[in-house]
């Protein structure tokens, strides 16, 4: 809220936040990384990740995979960062949110049919950064139940089809 000297409160209006200003902010993180600036990159990151988040949960069924493809990549970019700065916990954590989020997305009974084709798309990607965590980083029990959790049978698939 902002407050002037004898004016009411008068709430603060966010920016509009879309695609646009989240591939701004990712162009961003790659800049920062460039200039050898990981504390920026990743701070910036994390702003981009809010907005992949705010769009992941809005209704637009028109740009699902663009939503999920912000979302994904977002989370991998943090992965990644955490990585670089010696966080593999924090970086399994990134992968690990990314994946089951798909995974849960696509056993959503209300979930949009768009945003459960994009997430089965994006879904070898999370599957695959996680493969590529244990093969650097060795067996992780969380790491682990989140690639089991892709391979159980899903409502959508057709007689019992796995995700991967």
């Amino acid at each position: 809220m902002n407050r002037s000297p004898g004016l009411p409160l008068t709430p603060v209006v966010p920016p509009p936040s879309g695609l646009p200003e989240w591939e701004g902010l990712m162009r961003g993180v790659g800049d920062a990384m460039r200039r050898g600036q990981a504390v920026l990159a990743e701070r910036t990151c994390l702003q981009a990740l809010a907005i992949a988040q705010a769009l992941l949960a809005s209704g637009d069924a028109t740009r699902a995979d663009d939503r999920m493809a912000a979302f994904v990549v977002t989370h991998l970019q943090l992965a990644d960062l955490c990585r670089n700065a010696d966080r593999e916990h924090d970086a399994a954590a990134y992968l690990r949110t990314a994946h089951c989020t798909l995974m849960a997305l696509l056993r959503s009974a209300t979930a949009d049919p768009a945003l459960q084709q994009a997430a089965f798309r994006h879904s070898r990607e999370t599957h695959a950064a996680l493969l590529a965590h244990l093969a650097e980083h060795g067996s992780d029990p969380a790491i682990v139940a989140a690639l089991r959790a892709g391979c159980m049978p899903f409502s959508h698939a057709a007689h019992g089809a796995t995700l991967h």
